[in-house]
């Protein structure tokens, strides 16, 4: 009877760990800006709400370091895996890849290009970029009277993001209420401050006449501000639009330079792409598009957005 006891017991001890095991997820990040950062920890943050653990891997921006972490995750047969494209015109790949493992996927802030035809198990989590460059474009034009000429910056141009963002801008142009604006000229920033400020700084020495700057994120808009003040072309009134609702941005707006930005719940994002994960493991159903909804940030509301990225 003792021994029976005894087995039980040893049997229960080694039958606990495996109930309580947590789900894993695998995170592969394409790389960790300002704005994905945030995003990063909103994910963290529901995973342990969901009591999962969550393995994050970032790519540096290089594709083919993604896909070699991807397949990484396969390997150590993760229970899903969540992925920030580098290229959204890799996805289709990532998709094959992952479906083929029978792994639950879920894409993130980042629209894949085979979204159309994504399999059942897989699903994308953000916000639409048909709202984002629009309500940005609207409101500049708002502040216009209808009437001036653009310079835009645009993101990473391999990412979707930044062609849907731009050509927001466009289709906004070509409304009857703002038929008066004029795009001047446009360049690839790659969402990077630095590469906003540098194109900027160009464009002053090339005496180009403009009445605002519209940018793909809030990181080129901040250095477009940046290279403005640096010649001493910058004035209380001189109007530079972005995207994101970053904590520089929202600094950037209460001080009064930055004039327009929109929210995007980065955050929001990460424990949305945990969320449909979760749901995705336990063969539940979710929507192939989950919408974090965009917001317009201006200075009359930016009270309301204060700490939310």
């Amino acid at each position: 009877m003792k021994k029976l006891l005894i087995a039980a017991a040893v049997t229960a001890t080694l039958i606990a760990p495996l109930a309580a095991q947590a789900e894993k997820i695998g995170l592969a990040m394409a790389q960790q800006d300002t704005f994905l950062t945030i995003l990063k920890n909103g994910t963290l943050e529901a995973g342990k709400k969901f009591g999962a653990t969550v393995q994050v891997e970032d790519a540096g921006n290089d594709v083919g370091k993604q896909l070699s972490q991807i397949q990484n995750m396969i390997a150590q047969k993760v229970d899903a895996i969540i992925v920030n494209p580098v290229d959204t015109d890799a996805t289709p790949k990532i998709t094959k890849m992952v479906s083929d493992a029978k792994i639950p996927l879920v894409y993130v802030n980042r629209k894949p290009v085979d979204f159309a035809k994504l399999p059942a198990g897989v699903a994308f989590v953000a916000s639409d970029e048909k709202v984002s460059g629009t309500v940005q474009t609207q409101q500049v034009c708002k502040l216009l009277n209808g009437k001036g000429n653009l310079l835009v910056l645009m993101g990473e141009l391999s990412n979707e993001a930044a062609r849907t963002r731009t050509q927001d801008i466009e289709d906004v142009v070509k409304t009857p209420e703002c038929s008066g604006l004029k795009i001047v000229d446009k360049r690839e920033g790659a969402w990077d401050r630095t590469k906003g400020q540098d194109i900027m700084t160009n464009w002053l020495s090339s005496g180009v006449k403009f009445d605002a700057v519209v940018a793909n994120n809030d990181e080129m808009a901040l250095g477009a501000i940046n290279a403005l003040k640096a010649a001493k072309k910058w004035t209380p009134t001189s109007i530079v639009a972005g995207i994101d609702a970053t904590p520089d941005a929202l600094a950037s707006m209460k001080v009064g330079d930055l004039k327009v930005t929109v929210f995007q719940n980065a955050a929001g994002q990460g424990a949305g792409a945990v969320e449909a994960a979760m749901k995705l493991i336990k063969k539940q159903p979710v929507e192939r598009f989950v919408n974090v909804p965009f917001e317009l940030v201006t200075p009359q509301n930016l009270s309301k957005y204060a700490g939310k990225n």
